[in-house]
């Protein structure tokens, strides 16, 4: 009886001795592992900040033109008492009809192709919302595609348009001055997709057509066609 008791609390003692080490043993790896998933965390967003792209980084350069030029010109020109109230380019939509799509996708496929080459951002399709029999037009077939550009793209593209394409238009002579829609809102028809730089006319089955409209802040088209005309828009002079 005297020998068992020591060997029970030699048990006992070895049993304890060995949960203790591995509670330690186990807040450990606990702890690496919190402090492993901290400088993954920490390694990650430094590895996504530096693979970033420069041109992420910076402003587009028209958007510092219109910052430092445009909007203390608006300002002064119709007498805002805050930077806010001044005019702003919102967004650009551009769409692209596809109707002969309805005979053959690839037409569809194509067209989305090269408005994604344009504009450099996916674009949605457009599909029919109800039957017309004439057309031979059945509810939900695609028959367009578009797409909507903001803030960085969105200055970007404009930047393209206004300084290398709309100056390739055959026989440009400027755009109409005209074409507003009564609250500063602008809206244009290109009859060509080949006048952008990112298009290669080898490749190009088909010459399309688009519209594109410029939504500005404006509340009249008075202060939309002065902002676009500072942001250099080539309008046609009367």
């Amino acid at each position: 009886m005297a020998d068992e008791k020591p060997q029970k609390d030699k048990k006992g003692g070895k049993a304890d001795g060995g949960k203790a080490p591995k509670s330690d043993a186990k807040g450990a790896a606990a702890g690496g592992k919190s402090a492993k998933g901290k400088d993954k965390a920490e390694g990650g967003a430094g590895a996504r900040t530096q693979g970033r792209p420069h041109s992420l980084g910076k402003k587009p350069r028209l958007r510092v033109h219109y910052e430092e030029k445009a909007r203390p010109a608006l300002m002064q020109r119709f007498g805002y008492s805050s930077p806010m109230q001044v005019p702003r380019l919102d967004k650009i939509v551009v769409n692209m009809g596809v109707g002969d799509a309805l005979t053959d996708q690839k037409l569809m496929d194509a067209a989305v192709n090269e408005l994604s080459q344009i504009s450099g951002q996916k674009p949605s399709v457009r599909r029919a919302r109800k039957s017309i029999a004439n057309f031979k037009l059945r509810e939900n077939q695609p028959i367009g595609c578009m797409v909507t550009l903001r803030g960085a793209r969105m200055y970007e593209f404009y930047d393209r348009l206004v300084n290398v394409a709309v100056p390739r238009i055959r026989d440009f002579r400027g755009l109409n001055p005209r074409s507003f829609d009564g609250r500063g809102n602008y809206s244009m028809g290109l009859t060509e997709q080949i006048i952008f730089p990112e298009i290669n006319i080898d490749k190009v089955g088909k010459i399309r057509g688009m519209d594109v409209t410029i939504v500005t802040t404006a509340g009249t088209d008075e202060e939309g066609r002065e902002l676009l005309k500072l942001m250099n828009l080539p309008f046609r002079q009367r």
